[in-house]
């Protein structure tokens, strides 16, 4: 460019004009309207049940440590799964994936998804879930009394691939709650699983918990609870049991992102055969491999104490809190632990309730129940 030369540009016609501007306004005022009527709707539900019962489990007073359970199952949708599920819809409108009749798909073992299906359902949107050949026969009746759809896979290692999968084929869209169960959830407050722990626990003798012990199947949950633990400053631990099949713990252990098992957990929804990401290894204290023999073990124990049927993936976490109160005896420690009621056991009455299904798959409860008796009435915990 010369002395006294101007850039400028040049228009259409040759001439020195600004070009135009290009302006794409995708506004739709009846899609909007819709959002926030959907958005009110998940927000009204979690009025309505955002908080759950913290029950007590009996200990000798004499021990001077109270263990209790956050009974999760009393929610709309049966589960601890129903908060992640409410996560998950205010995260995916807020971001614009869940539109009208545009259908949901997620990859799930069944809790999840029957209460991802109460949702979709209460949105008014479709929904499909992609998962084991093998969920319990009451879960999948519990997704299709909700109107949703059931679409079954014969390897559980498979359930992403074919959600995904579909998601394209149908145009729908994958709520991947093995991504996004961690960004979903907001965990320094608004009402979550750690906040309304603590605020149930401030009338009691030790209101702040030596130790909180939470299962596994996103992640999210231990992610959720472990990060409100370090953002309140409290000195609780977070412990983590994975059950048998599960690659959890070898990550963790090792430090190992690419971990990986070959089959499936029979714990249902806990236990993964490859590193989810919302699974934080560097948030968790503990992590413990607890046999599935022990897992049932500790569910029927926890009937017999409550008169409470529950899930086995309680039972993994109960078994686990109960190890924890043992070295807390033996040390001479008083202080509080807290654990999980994740869903109620009626929908595994043909499983974890079942003789015939404990001797299909080879499992021996009974030294665990003898060592969780034995423990209930010496404190002392037998190896």
């Amino acid at each position: 460019m010369g002395t006294g030369e101007q850039a400028g540009t040049t228009g259409a016609a040759g001439t020195n004009r600004p070009a135009p501007t290009i302006d794409v306004d995708r506004s739709d005022p009846d899609y909007r309207a819709w959002l926030k009527d959907a958005v009110r709707k998940v927000q009204a539900d979690a009025t309505r049940s955002a908080d759950t019962h913290l029950l007590r489990f009996p200990l000798p007073e004499r021990w001077g440590i109270d263990l209790y359970l956050k009974d999760e199952s009393t929610h709309p949708t049966g589960s601890l799964k129903h908060r992640l599920a409410r996560s998950l819809f205010l995260y995916g409108l807020c971001n614009g994936w869940i539109r009208p009749d545009k259908p949901l798909i997620e990859a799930s073992s069944g809790s999840t998804a029957v209460s991802e299906a109460y949702f979709a359902s209460l949105v008014g949107v479709p929904f499909i879930a992609v998962m084991p050949r093998t969920t319990s026969p009451e879960k999948i009746r519990l997704i299709e009394f909700q109107g949703a759809q059931c679409h079954f896979v014969d390897d559980s290692r498979m359930m992403y691939e074919e959600a995904a999968a579909l998601a394209a084929r149908t145009g729908g869209h994958y709520m991947d709650q093995f991504t996004y169960a961690e960004r979903a959830t907001d965990w320094r407050g608004n009402n979550n699983i750690a906040e309304s722990i603590y605020q149930q626990l401030r009338l009691e003798r030790y209101p702040e918990p030596a130790w909180i012990v939470a299962t596994a199947g996103t992640g999210g949950t231990s992610a959720t609870i472990a990060r409100y633990v370090r953002y309140m400053q409290y000195d609780t631990r977070i412990c983590v049991p994975d059950p048998e099949n599960s690659c959890f713990f070898e990550g963790w252990t090792t430090g190992n992102a690419q971990a990986a098992s070959d089959c499936g957990s029979r714990i249902e929804g806990i236990g993964r055969p490859r590193m989810e990401p919302s699974f934080v290894p560097g948030a968790i204290d503990r992590m413990m491999k607890v046999p599935d023999a022990a897992s049932v073990a500790a569910v029927r124990a926890l009937e017999n104490a409550i008169g409470r049927k529950a899930g086995g993936s309680t039972g993994t976490g109960l078994w686990s809190a109960l190890k924890i109160v043992a070295e807390m005896v033996a040390q001479g420690r008083t202080g509080s632990v807290v654990t999980l009621i994740c869903d109620p056991g009626e929908r595994y009455l043909d499983k974890y309730y079942s003789d015939d299904w404990l001797a299909e798959q080879g499992l021996d409860i009974a030294p665990y129940s003898a060592a969780i008796d034995e423990f209930l009435r010496s404190g002392s915990w037998p190896e």
